[in-house]
């Protein structure tokens, strides 16, 4: 009897201590974002590029799932971006995503298309694809994993928000 109670004991620690560490990691990463998000603003858009603050709605083709979707673009060389999207979910509880994709571009007459992947996690959905065109007020893209596909429609947000 006594061997299980202590096993149980250890579980529970263990449990405890895995869900800290994992409360921490999305505290940590929500700062940096929001960090992020607000020093942006005060930077004006590029009106021939995609660089700086997008924000809209994900919408899931496969389950019908949207909700809010954010996006700081950042220009890393003369046709690549970084595009950091934090994704809002609501399954029973609402939480947040975050991740990073590596973004190349082809300027167009009248808007910038633009494509990438990034194998976000088994977790996640394994690898993503991304195929979208945006000009200096709308940004739209298709995305595709294993599991999911759907779009992604953003615009540019307001000073204030």
């Amino acid at each position: 009897m006594r061997i299980q109670h202590l096993s149980m004991l250890q579980l529970r620690r263990h449990v405890s201590t895995l869900l800290l560490a994992v409360a921490a990691a999305s505290l940590m990463g929500c700062s940096t974002f929001n960090r992020d998000w607000k020093a942006a603003a005060a930077h004006s858009a590029p009106s021939d590029g995609l660089a700086g603050r997008w924000q809209g709605t994900w919408l899931s083709d496969v389950n019908g799932h949207t909700d809010a979707l954010r996006c700081l673009m950042t220009k890393v060389g003369e046709t690549n971006y970084f595009a950091r999207f934090e994704a809002k979910y609501k399954r029973g509880i609402r939480f947040t995503v975050r991740y990073t994709i590596p973004l190349v571009t082809e300027k167009r007459t009248n808007d910038v298309a633009f494509s990438g992947e990034a194998n976000l996690g088994w977790l996640r959905g394994g690898v993503y694809r991304y195929e979208g065109h945006a000009d200096a007020t709308t940004f739209f893209s298709t995305y595709e994993c294993k599991y999911d596909h759907g779009t992604f429609r953003m615009t540019r947000p307001g000073a204030g928000e």
